[in-house]
């Protein structure tokens, strides 16, 4: 699990614009006439309209995709009653959650009232302006009512995340765990441990699944809750056992199918889940530490089916999953409500995800997973993209049919692309590069440990699981950097190529470069000097297996480390050059951009390379290559300088691969302009194709377009450069990369080593 230090969080929150989410505005307004229309007078236009007909405001404003995170502080993550004000931060973070996952925009409102009536009286005053009100961090039992008392008051989806959420979650994955350990929910025994918002909400919606009440025993602080009990609510009540013979969670456990832990960490014990049926279920939901951690339960018996609320072992009960979707469903139908119908639509949707072939950028995602159905997979992972079109169409279709939709969805092939496209690819490219990197973290040697960027990009790797880090530089100082920096370097090896103890691992990387580049005069004794360099050192490591991947660039010059990489590794021996690339991930989709860094005047032989290098290196991040080449003239029309060189690199790679979607020379509007380009040019090769892939005739123009980008839209996400070409994982920075850029490319590096793994084991 990844740890957070509290400077780092702090960091996080301060650090540029203070807080997670912004308005941004959606309309022009550069001219007045733009201004005119947003404000006076055009805006008394849609005022009027809405007056006439109320749901107009779905048409004209943000209603229908703006949701209020409501929220008292009495029942903060874990915190408690920490107020209003306090559980600020956490109301942004789901806001952002609602909007990088589901498109939803969200106002977080703190209200400080306790009073279940007031608190209610406030929502309900400021509720037309939202078209759902997701309620969040209240204590029990106040949510229960506040939640039905809204749910009744007004005609907008109305949910309470704590508890809906979990249970959804839960009773997807509760679904298909009763599945793989082919049981029947009629007739397996159930432990609920906790009984609190979470706990009530899950069991209600086992019941609707089918499970039965007279199989429940439900425990609180103070044991089992039982009908003699006189210190029961309304809730706790609707699940008080007639049992005799059962007082504790050792006694309620002995037999049964199910746990299900919404309580705390460590109370769950391995002789209690030896106690329990074949084939037993045991989610142990408490965060961050789980009722029995995943080894301890593991470890019980080899048939246990294992859950836990966290990212770092196998089926997640993850909230994610659930509400930025469930409210994606609503708000697209414009729904007055959010019903048991819709919940149990999205609890089938998610467990039926898990069931289907898990899709490439889930499963061997750059072919590094094997995610299949069973023990291991039956909750689909966050970041599966098909949530977004399951889970939110199953959700619109049951509000169509349970009555609660004031709109109607006929095309729903062309809703879900509609959702598709609704996020962008902006964040989701680094995200999932993340995720995969730590599901196979490799050895990475960062060559300049002793930068400060550098050494604080090797700890966030290590700190989210991405690497094992290896920093090249003096121990002592390197220490010192750390102490001065705060930053914890337990578990990161520190290695001085120039200490004594290295002298021979110097001599064999230099025995092995001097063997290889005889034929170029090297020798023993000259190779051995270059072994004091972090350079060949480093990528000798990962050249000799020492290391997977080699990460360099903050201090040095880029020709130097462009001649070492080919001294020390070499270039892949299918081409005569390698190259780079820079993603950019935009609002309008994911582009990527070449040769960046290594060719400054490249040849027609080059270009075609580069080329050839670009098909394969988008193949690897899972997207299909549409590729033109660019000059300042389109076609042919200028026959002298530099468009020659170009047209050359075209003709043989039609020639040599005519299923390859690539044309040129072309100028930039013509190849992001598919109808300007079609119109045009409609012998072009790329008739209809959306292209993403920009090579570029020389590193100055490849270079100067992306870094225009980058500093007019601050926006988008660059990802790079990204090394296409040589034999090993060598991996470079540019000497201005922040952490974040550096714990990007380490994650591409990372993958890049794993899939050249795979390649040499097969």
């Amino acid at each position: 699990m990844v740890k957070i230090t509290k400077e780092d969080a702090l960091a996080y929150h301060h650090n540029g614009r203070p807080g997670k989410i912004e308005v941004k505005p959606t309309k022009p307004y550069r001219t007045q006439t733009d201004l005119s229309l947003a404000y006076s007078p055009g805006v008394a236009y849609p005022c009027l309209e809405i007056q006439k007909n109320i749901d107009d405001a779905y048409k004209y404003t943000d209603k229908g995709n703006l949701v209020a995170v409501i929220s008292n502080g009495t029942a903060v993550l874990g915190l408690g009653d920490i107020g209003a004000t306090s559980g600020k931060p956490v109301m942004e973070g789901k806001g952002l959650l609602f909007k990088i996952y589901g498109g939803i925009d969200v106002f977080d409102i703190e209200i400080d009232e306790k009073d279940p009536e007031k608190f209610c009286d406030v929502v309900e005053k400021i509720a037309p302006t939202f078209g759902g009100i997701n309620l969040e961090d209240i204590k029990a039992p106040e949510c229960f009512y506040i939640e039905e008392r809204l749910k009744k008051t007004l005609d907008i989806p109305v949910m309470h995340d704590d508890q809906h959420g979990t249970a959804i979650i839960s009773a997807a994955g509760l679904k298909n765990a009763l599945e793989v350990a082919g049981k029947d929910i009629a007739k397996v025994k159930l432990v609920i441990n906790g009984a609190g918002a979470a706990a009530i909400s899950c069991t209600k919606l086992y019941l609707a699944l089918g499970a039965k009440a007279e199989n429940i025993v439900m425990l609180d602080s103070k044991g089992v809750i039982t009908v003699d009990r006189k210190d029961l609510n309304s809730q706790k009540m609707l699940f008080a056992t007639k049992r005799k013979d059962v007082h504790t969670l050792e006694d309620a456990i002995k037999g049964a199918d199910v746990f299900v832990g919404l309580s705390k960490g460590n109370i769950l014990t391995q002789d209690m889940i030896r106690s329990m049926g074949k084939s037993p279920i045991v989610f142990a939901l408490a965060n961050p530490v789980p009722e029995i951690s995943y080894e301890d339960a593991m470890a019980s018996r080899p048939d246990v089916l294992m859950s836990t609320g966290r990212s770092d072992y196998p089926n997640q009960i993850n909230n994610v999953i659930g509400f930025p979707y469930i409210f994606r469903g609503a708000l697209d139908v414009h729904a007055k409500a959010i019903n048991e119908e819709m919940k149990l639509a999205a609890v089938i949707a998610i467990a039926d995800l898990a069931k289907q072939p898990v899709p490439d950028v889930v499963n061997d995602m750059y072919r590094v997973n094997d995610l299949t159905f069973g023990p291991k997979y039956f909750i689909p992972k966050p970041v599966d993209p098909r949530l977004i079109t399951e889970v939110s169409a199953a959700v619109a279709q049951a509000a169509i049919k349970s009555g609660v939709a004031r709109k109607t969805i006929t095309d729903w092939d062309a809703y879900k692309k509609g959702l598709m496209q609704l996020l962008g690819q902006e964040t989701k490219l680094t995200r999932k590069l993340h995720d995969t990197a730590r599901l196979h973290p490799q050895r990475v040697v960062f060559a300049e440990g002793g930068h400060p960027t550098m050494m604080k990009a090797a700890v966030q790797a290590k700190t989210e699981g991405i690497c094992y880090p290896i920093l090249l530089g003096n121990v002592d100082r390197l220490k010192r950097l750390a102490q001065r920096l705060k930053l914890d370097l337990t578990g990161i090896e520190l290695i001085d190529m120039r200490a004594d103890q290295e002298q021979g691992r110097r001599a064999t990387f230099a025995k092995h470069l001097a063997e290889k580049l005889a034929r170029k005069g090297y020798t023993f004794e000259e190779a051995y000097d270059k072994m004091y360099e972090r350079n060949y050192f480093g990528m000798s490591m990962v050249e000799q297996g020492d290391a997977d991947a080699f990460i360099t660039g903050l201090y040095t010059k880029y020709s130097n480390t462009i001649k070492v990489a080919k001294e020390v590794v070499g270039i892949r021996p299918e081409y005569k050059t390698f190259a780079t690339m820079h993603i950019l991930n935009t609002k309008k989709g994911t582009y990527y951009i070449a040769d960046t860094l290594i060719n400054r005047h490249p040849d027609e032989n080059v270009l075609y390379d580069v080329a050839k290098l670009c098909e394969h290196s988008v193949k690897f991040f899972n997207d299909e290559p549409v590729m033109a080449m660019i000059s300042y003239s389109n076609f042919g029309t200028d026959e002298v300088g530099s468009p020659t060189k170009v047209h050359a690199a075209i003709e043989r790679l039609q020639k040599e691969y005519p299923d390859l979607a690539v044309d040129g020379e072309m100028q930039v509007n013509f190849a992001l302009d598919k109808e300007l380009r079609d119109d045009k040019f409609p012998f072009t090769k790329l008739k209809g194709k959306d292209v993403n892939t920009l090579i570029f005739p020389n590193m100055s123009s490849a270079n100067g377009s992306y870094k225009l980008l980058q500093a007019l839209a601050p926006e988008a996400e660059i990802i790079g450069p990204i090394q296409m070409g040589l034999n090993r994982p060598i991996h470079f920075t540019d000497f201005e990369c922040s952490v974040r850029d550096i714990v990007n490319i380490t994650a591409v590096a990372v993958i890049d080593a794993y899939v050249e793994k795979i390649k040499e084991n097969k």
